[in-house]
């Protein structure tokens, strides 16, 4: 299949062309280099030994979604461009719905303009909240989000469940939980400008020597050590994860259908500081803070379903994580 992949220079985005190419995909990118570098594409052709078209363009550009349709016939579309960080859209919240609703808005408008009516969307665990049920399964209600990032795909996901109630159009929804880890090539992995809002590089980081220490948010949490839980996915894992989902949108009866996307177990803060340790023989100078605005408490997946309509299953545990995040950063200091 040709497969539009949006912010597909990004994290998650790159891991996935990669697999894409893998299963001989033809690949198409858009990206507008907001948080992703113009040498990850090198990198991805590194990889894959093939390479793609890249349109540095953003996908609230209109007229420049418009002229890639025009000058392709895609088969679907995966969607990952959006910002993504949670502490960030407390801060930054206009610029979080703007970006992440209007771009999914018109990339749509495109889609049906060019009757292209396969779309896989990045949505996330967010969407559940501050859930009392655990682990999350994806019948577990949607609690009102808390942080603009969760709104935002929230609403995201809204909006194509109704749209596609109205057309010819198949979309699926893949709720994914922490994604961490780099390439095992430590070609790509997560390369976030300035300073990270995520805990993995922000680890990493300061591991390095890039930043003074790491700030852990909250110790008094209800959780064995006091520290947050997060299902921690390895981020090829999660790309692969992407291809199942296209490749069973083509056949599924239903217009929209969603899946989490984890490992099924919950790391706490601590535990991933101490497997990275353990991966990187050194010991990671880190202070307890006071708790960070819009971080939930605790939350891991059920992950059956994926496993047993999508044949997916998570390879990587939290030690290879750690030990593929370190040798990303070694390697960017060459």
């Amino acid at each position: 299949m040709k497969i539009l992949v949006t912010g597909g220079l990004g994290y998650i985005g790159s891991h996935t062309v990669v697999e894409l190419q893998s299963e001989g995909h033809e690949v198409v990118v858009v990206d507008n280099l907001n948080n992703s570098k113009i040498v990850v594409k090198e990198r991805i052709v590194g990889i894959s030994g093939k390479t793609f078209e890249l349109l540095v363009a953003d996908v609230n550009d209109t007229e420049a979604l418009d002229g890639l349709f025009q000058k392709h016939v895609f088969d679907g579309v995966i969607h990952f461009a959006a910002h993504k960080a949670v502490g960030e859209s407390v801060d930054l919240p206009v610029m979080y719905y703007q970006n992440n609703v209007s771009g999914l808005i018109s990339l749509l408008g495109a889609m049906e303009k060019h009757k292209v009516s396969n779309l896989i969307f990045s949505s996330s665990c967010t969407v559940y909240g501050s859930t009392e049920v655990l682990p999350v399964t994806e019948s577990t209600s949607i609690q009102r989000a808390e942080s603009p990032y969760g709104t935002t795909k929230i609403l995201c996901e809204d909006i194509i469940t109704d749209y596609a109630k109205h057309k010819k159009f198949r979309s699926i929804l893949l709720r994914y939980f922490n994604p961490v880890g780099a390439h095992p090539s430590s070609q790509i992995g997560e390369l976030p400008l300035g300073v990270p809002n995520n805990l993995v590089p922000y680890i990493t980081q300061t591991a390095a020597g890039i930043r003074k220490e790491l700030t852990v948010f909250g110790d008094d949490y209800e959780t064995k050590d006091g520290t947050c839980i997060r299902d921690y996915i390895h981020v090829v894992d999660l790309a692969k994860a992407h291809v199942k989902a296209l490749e069973y949108s083509t056949k599924m009866s239903q217009n929209v259908d969603v899946f989490n996307v984890g490992t099924g177990n919950g790391n706490t803060v601590l535990e991933v500081i101490k497997a990275f340790e353990k991966a990187s023989g050194q010991d990671l100078n880190y202070k307890i803070g006071p708790r960070r605005g819009g971080d939930i408490e605790k939350i891991w997946a059920d992950t059956a379903k994926v496993s047993d309509v999508l044949g997916w299953n998570a390879q990587y545990d939290i030690n290879d994580m750690m030990k593929h995040a370190w040798s990303w950063q070694i390697g960017l200091e060459k």
